[in-house]
């Protein structure tokens, strides 16, 4: 397994002249906060996992280079695992000794093997945009944070989206709408809320499950083409996505009638496709590419402009970048709450740093100041919800770029709620699991 370690307790303009591997003690010594970094930049899922987890270093790199967390400087290794659960559990246990902050797999799977691994650890699990829906309800999941959305909350646009495309939700009955899935956890995630939807508005869903890694879909098109839905939703990861595009384009499905998820809605997903891939739509976590947003500037100025970018400049803004950059975002404001209650200047555990990401409040103004104006929409979390913001919009390939499309979507909560508290409760039961109470989620 390929490890690699930066160790950034100096100034910024040290990184990347070692790469020693920093043992639990020099972590105690040196006063950091450790980020464990599971990545895969390897294998059929690497041209997309490489983005993220550049924009994710790089916003540690960022943040030491502005002086730390309130002073405290942030250490980080990094574990490939090249998108194999075992593996990741193997980076995760490898990991979470070294003083461990938070873990973001990037991998609903891995997500699923360590649901019931953090709470005995003690180390919470960031999930942005990923991971298990029901798990917004913090009272049961209480180290799970699937932070900005779940599936359902991308499913439940995606039904908006498209009943505000036909004129109306009502409009919908009568529809066939398929579901081309990654055939694993992450994929068969939003099934139930569509499923749901399905009921509720009389459309048919169609499931069409693609095998790993997804580049053998010619079964499922030749299907596509014959029983023609009037709409095909996209959850894909990886190669999956751009073969999926052209499969369309070879059985002639029209791309406009293709909605994606948004790790199907990035540039890998369409630049070899190129104009083929024109109109084809994606739901976004929030954002989509922001070259234009301060944080970029600043990570320009104060990280690529000296040497240190961990990946190519011309990369930096892009989808995937960002998603990993607010991947990073996040976690840090849950360290820089925690010192708020626990001690600013101080390096946190897990179980503190558990405790500010229940609490953040990002509004506007902290968005503002942290370089995302327009880029997010406020996030407030609670003890009961791990999410914070369930907004969402879509962007459109023009054959060169993304491009919004679409104004803000807030997924039903009428919809939404009752799913998660059945699931969660459900999860709780089979578990033995009390949930916390209001009383004790004060504490």
């Amino acid at each position: 397994m390929k490890f690699r370690s930066l160790a950034l307790a100096a100034a910024i303009a040290s990184v990347g002249l070692s790469a020693a591997v920093v043992s639990p003690s020099a972590h105690a010594q040196a006063k950091e906060q450790f980020f464990p970094v599971l990545v895969y930049r390897t294998g059929a899922y690497g041209p997309n996992g490489t983005p993220w987890a550049n924009g994710y270093v790089d916003y540690l790199k960022l943040v030491n280079a502005k002086g730390g967390i309130n002073g405290v400087k942030i250490s980080f290794e990094e574990c490939e695992f090249a998108y194999a659960t075992d593996r990741g559990v193997e980076c995760y246990e490898r990991l979470k000794g070294k003083g461990a902050t938070v873990f973001q797999p990037l991998s609903t799977g891995v997500t699923f093997a360590l649901t019931e691994k953090a709470p005995v650890d003690k180390i919470p699990l960031v999930t942005a945009g990923y991971g298990r829906s029901e798990s917004q309800n913090g009272a049961v999941f209480d180290w799970n944070f699937p932070l900005l959305g779940t599936y359902w909350v991308g499913a439940d646009v995606a039904i908006q989206h498209l009943g505000k495309q036909y004129g109306g939700l009502d409009k919908l009955k009568g529809k066939k709408i398929a579901l081309v899935y990654h055939d694993s956890p992450y994929g068969k995630e939003p099934i139930p809320l569509l499923q749901e939807r399905a009921k509720m508005h009389g459309f048919t869903l169609q499931l069409l499950p693609v095998a790993h890694p997804g580049v053998e879909q010619k079964a499922t098109w030749l299907q596509i083409r014959r029983e023609r839905p009037d709409n095909v939703l996209l959850w894909g990861w990886g190669v999956m996505n751009s073969t999926s595009l052209k499969e369309a384009q070879a059985t002639g499905y029209p791309r406009e009638k293709m909605l994606g998820i948004w790790w199907a809605g990035a540039e890998p997903d369409v630049k070899d496709v190129g104009m083929g891939a024109k109109g084809y739509s994606a739901i976004t976590l929030q954002h989509g590419a922001e070259p234009n947003s301060k944080v970029v500037k600043d990570m320009l100025a104060m990280v690529h402009a000296k040497g240190q970018g961990t990946g190519p400049k011309d990369e930096v803004g892009s989808v995937l970048y960002m998603r990993g950059l607010i991947s990073a975002m996040v976690a840090v404001e849950g360290v820089r709450k925690a010192q708020e209650r626990y001690g600013k200047g101080k390096v946190m555990t897990g179980e503190q740093t558990r405790w500010g990401l229940e609490n953040l409040n990002l509004d506007d103004k902290a968005l503002a100041d942290l370089g995302f104006a327009g880029v997010l929409r406020p996030i407030q979390t609670s003890c009961t919800d791990h999410m914070g913001s369930p907004w969402a919009r879509i962007h459109t390939w023009d054959g060169a770029k993304w491009n919004f499309s679409s104004d803000w979507y807030q997924a039903d909560q009428k919809v939404l709620r009752p799913m998660v508290m059945s699931a969660s409760t459900r999860y709780a039961e089979e578990k033995k699991i009390t949930p916390r109470t209001p009383e004790q989620c004060k504490q």
